[in-house]
């Protein structure tokens, strides 16, 4: 068996080619972050290779990162990137203390990766995206090939002994404030190229709207503990897109194109055209296809915007039933997310519109600032593009968006859902009266009745608070007398049109869950 002294030799040999390995990787990074601050942030390595992987993933693998991660999925990509990229520096860096050359080789292999990911990313703007994973493996293969040429070694016989472990540690050392230091500054210059969209966003001074928000009625708002607000902050509305690095648009620089087939007069406008056209400020109530049964993916805000059938109708756009030849509308994002919703459904009377506001104050960033669009009543992936800069007139018959391309439905109608904020699942209430609460929507369509039904007993009306609109969620209560032990509390819900909320389960693949939300308690 191999001695304790050979087991400790082999890995004093080992520990500095890990070590070259990892500040070679880690030098490749910094530097790719640098060239990227002077050229495109978007462009980073890591933010390339993410959306690639993240085009390429299967529609089940990102619905289960979504249930499990819910907002936080992309963190989780980026650092599982970090990791396998750690590990295969690793790898290199072994390799190197023995063939320089090749594992040199590999680490401008992945930045050939890098640049191939780079350009086929549908935002990319050529040659120059490529220049930062370029750039970075060239720093990243010098460090390894230097780092592991002066790696210690020991002696052989009669000779004298390789660089000495301080002498390593010192160019290690060096290699890692100089590679910090050019990542810090790539992150300011990154930092700096947003800094005209967060001032354009601040100085920003939304107009009244020509038509305001119908008061919400009294009694749209329960006071219950536990119940969702009637209004969703911004800082708690959902968010669900592939983009890994948030878009920040100058408005003062943003243009919006309409084009395509039917379209009479081709347009294009600036933001503040749209601003000074007439607004209007609507309570709507956003839902993700990704929501399973009972999810957090919804919420409801005020928005303030451009009707979109009154832009369309100026270019020229007729709707289907009126004689038009185009049938879809590709919305397209500035990080070349497409979306497609049907011309029908926009141009039907709805509030379907070009969002610049949400909940008083300029869109966040993280929901499409400067614009957005929306469209009460369908699925997001089939209408809330965020940051959009393009609308395009097409059909269903020539062209299929992002999402349609990964088995998702050409045309997404959300279903009426119900779901039970209070009691949470497993909670354990105290004796005597209990509320349950929650919220149901059908966009569109509105809520006319929830019931509830506890165990295998009948189906109950709720107290229904008041309707706002036929676009947004409906709160509901039902004050409950249980018996002790454990019990399940089953809802549902039936829209405006007297369609009764399904029991059938269904995925959220391809066009949005389906099925009761139930929560089990025990009562003492």
């Amino acid at each position: 068996m191999p001695s304790v002294t050979s087991f400790r030799s082999t890995l004093s040999r080992a520990v500095p080619g890990a070590l070259a390995g990892l500040l070679a990787a880690f030098t490749a990074l910094a530097v790719a972050e640098l060239v990227a601050g002077l050229v495109r942030p978007a462009a980073g390595p890591v933010t390339v290779v993410g959306g690639a992987v993240i085009d390429r993933t299967p529609a089940p693998v990102k619905d289960f990162a979504i249930r499990q991660f819910g907002q936080n999925d992309k963190t989780v990509l980026q650092l599982g990137i970090l990791a396998v990229l750690a590990l295969i520096a690793i790898a290199l860096g072994l390799i190197a203390l023995r063939y320089r050359r090749l594992g040199a080789a590999g680490v401008l292999l992945f930045g050939i990766v890098g640049a191939a990911a780079a350009l086929s990313r549908p935002d990319s703007t050529g040659i120059g995206d490529v220049l930062p994973s370029i750039v970075g493996a060239l720093a990243g293969a010098a460090t390894l090939y230097i780092l592991t040429s002066r790696a210690p070694r020991p002696a052989a016989e009669g000779e004298a002994g390789g660089w000495s472990r301080r002498g390593f540690l010192t160019a290690a050392g060096v290699t890692a404030v100089a590679a910090t230091s050019a990542g810090a500054l790539g992150r300011y210059l990154s930092g700096r190229q947003g800094e005209g969209a967060i001032a354009s966003r601040e100085n920003l001074v939304l107009p009244a709207p020509a038509s305001p928000a119908p008061a919400v009625p009294a009694g749209a708002r329960l006071k219950t503990p536990g119940i969702s607000p009637f209004t969703t902050p911004n800082r708690d509305f959902y968010r669900v897109d592939t983009a890994l690095t948030v878009p920040k648009v100058d408005a003062g620089t943003w243009r919006l194109r309409i084009h395509g087939k039917g379209v009479a007069r081709p347009v294009t406008y600036t933001l503040d055209e749209l601003l000074g056209r007439p607004l209007i400020e609507r309570d709507i109530t956003l839902t993700c296809v990704s929501n399973e049964v009972g999810g957090p993916y919804v919420g409801n805000a005020r928005w303030l915007g451009v009707p979109l059938r009154d832009l369309l109708r100026e270019a020229g756009v007729r709707p289907p039933s009126g004689g038009g030849t185009a049938d879809q509308l590709v919305a397209r994002s500035v990080d070349g997310m497409t979306l497609g919703s049907p011309v029908e459904d926009v141009m039907d009377g709805r509030d379907a519109m070009l969002a610049v506001g949400m909940n008083g104050e300029p869109l966040p960033f993280d929901h499409g600032f400067p614009v957005r669009m929306l469209v009460p009543g369908l699925f997001g992936y089939v209408s809330a593009c965020k940051w959009i800069e393009s609308l395009e007139l097409t059909t269903f018959d020539t062209y299929d968006p992002y999402w349609v391309k990964r088995k998702w439905a050409r045309r997404a109608p959300i279903k009426t859902q119900a779901r039970i904020d209070t009691p949470k699942p497993f909670a354990r209430p105290a004796a005597g009266t209990v509320t349950v609460a929650g919220v149901a929507w059908a966009q569109h369509r509105g809520i006319d009745r929830v019931e509830i039904r506890v165990d295998d007993g009948p189906w109950r009306d709720t107290d229904l608070a008041a309707q706002d609109t036929l676009d947004t969620w409906r709160q509901w209560s039902y004050r409950w007398q249980p018996t002790s032990g454990g019990h399940t509390l089953t809802v549902r819900a039936t829209d405006g049109t007297g369609q009764v909320q399904t029991e059938q389960r269904a995925r959220t693949i391809p066009d949005g869950a389906s099925g009761w939300h139930s929560v089990f308690v025990t009562v003492p």
